[in-house]
C-alpha cells in the first residue's frame, strides 16, 4: 500500500493514521493496545516528515513478513544524519523517542534525495495453516476442456458446477462418503430454506402457514427448473409426492460424485417437513448411479415414519 502525502494539507497525518489503523485491524489479530501503538507510530513518522522535510513525502506499508513495515520517505534535499538520535526534549524528539520505544525495529537512513525512516509495526496477522495439495492430480477433473468458450476461458456456470462437483468429490475421497453426504445435506438444508422463502413471496404465501402438498410440489419443480433440472410431478396426495427428472443440473459429471444427490434430498425434505411436520425422502432412481432418470418420493407427515432407507427430516430442518 502506498500513499503520496500532500505536505500542505495538515489533516493528512490523522487521515493516514486512521486508514492504516483500519487496515491493520482488518488483517491482524492483535490487541487494541497493539493497534493503538501502530497507529501512533504511523502518525508520528508522517508528521515528522512533514514538519522537518521540504520535499514530497511517500508512505509505504508492506506486510510480507510476520509483522508489517511502515516506510516514510522524505524526498527533499539531502542532509547528513546526526550521530545520535534527537533528545526527547528537542522539537519532534519526543515523538521519535516514543516511536523507538513502541516499534520492534526502527531505522533511519540518508539518501541522495532526502531520508528514509523504516519502522516495524507491533502487530501480527493470523498464520494460515500450510496445506500442500496432493502431488497427484484427479483424473479428468472438471471443467471439461470442451466447455471452454470460443472467446477463451470457462463460463461462470461451468466454473461453479466444477467447483461444487470437485469439492464434493474431494470431501468424499479424503473424509469418506458419509462426511461428504453430511456436508452436502447441511448445504441443502440452508439453501432450501431460502428457496422456499422466495417461492412464498412470489406466490403470495409469505405467511408462516403450511404449504399444501400441491404447493410443496410446485415449489420443488420451480426451484429445480430454475437451475436447469427437468423435474415434473407424477403424483400428489396428502401422504406423498412423487417427482421424476430426466436431466441433472450438474450434468453427466454427477456420476463422479453421487453424494450430490443428498442436495436434492435435503432441499426437498426440508421444504416438505416444514409444512407437513415431518418428511422422508426416498431416492428410488438416480442419474448419478447410472439410471436413465431420477425418481424421488417424498413421504409426508405420519407416512414418513415407515419407509426404510429413507432420509428423515423434521420440521426444523
Amino acid at each position: 500500500m502506498d500513499w503520496f502525502v500532500d505536505r500542505h494539507d495538515r489533516t493528512v497525518p490523522s487521515a493516514l493514521r486512521r486508514e492504516i489503523r483500519d487496515y491493520l485491524a482488518r488483517h491482524s489479530h492483535s490487541t487494541a493496545e497493539e493497534l493503538a501503538d501502530a497507529e501512533l507510530i504511523a502518525m508520528e513518522l508522517t508528521a515528522n516528515a512533514l514538519d522537518h522535510g521540504s520535499g514530497p513525502v511517500w508512505v509505504t506499508l508492506e506486510w510480507t513478513q510476520a509483522q508489517p513495515t511502515l516506510t516514510v520517505r522524505d524526498l527533499g534535499p539531502a542532509f547528513a544524519l546526526p550521530a545520535h538520535a534527537p533528545d526527547s526534549a528537542q522539537p519532534r524528539g519526543r515523538g521519535l523517542w516514543l516511536v523507538s520505544q513502541l516499534s520492534p525495529e526502527l531505522a533511519v537512513a540518508a539518501r541522495r534525495v532526502g531520508k528514509v525512516v523504516r519502522s516495524t509495526l507491533p502487530v501480527s496477522r493470523p498464520v494460515d495453516i500450510a496445506i500442500e495439495p496432493p502431488r497427484g492430480h484427479t483424473v479428468n477433473p472438471l471443467p471439461h476442456l470442451d466447455e471452454a468458450a470460443a472467446s477463451g476461458g470457462f463460463s461462470r456456470e461451468s466454473f461453479l458446477r466444477a467447483l461444487v462437483v470437485q469439492l464434493a468429490n474431494t470431501i468424499e475421497q479424503q473424509q469418506g462418503p458419509s462426511a461428504a453426504q453430511r456436508a452436502i445435506a447441511q448445504v441443502g438444508a440452508d439453501i432450501g430454506g431460502q428457496m422456499e422463502k422466495e417461492y412464498r413471496i412470489a406466490t403470495g404465501n409469505a405467511e408462516a402457514k403450511p404449504l399444501t402438498p400441491e404447493q410443496v410440489a410446485e415449489c420443488l419443480v420451480r426451484l429445480k427448473t430454475a437451475i436447469g433440472g427437468t423435474f415434473r410431478v407424477v403424483e400428489v396426495s396428502q401422504d406423498r409426492i412423487v417427482l421424476v427428472n430426466s436431466r441433472c443440473p450438474f450434468g453427466p459429471a454427477v456420476q463422479r460424485s453421487p453424494s450430490l444427490c443428498r442436495l436434492t434430498s435435503a432441499v426437498f425434505g426440508g421444504i416438505a417437513a416444514r409444512s407437513a411436520g415431518q418428511a422422508a425422502v426416498t431416492l428410488e432412481e438416480r442419474i448419478a448411479l447410472g439410471d436413465p432418470g431420477c425418481r424421488v418420493v417424498l413421504h409426508l407427515g405420519a407416512a414418513s415414519e415407515s419407509p426404510p432407507n429413507a432420509h428423515q427430516y423434521a420440521a426444523g430442518s
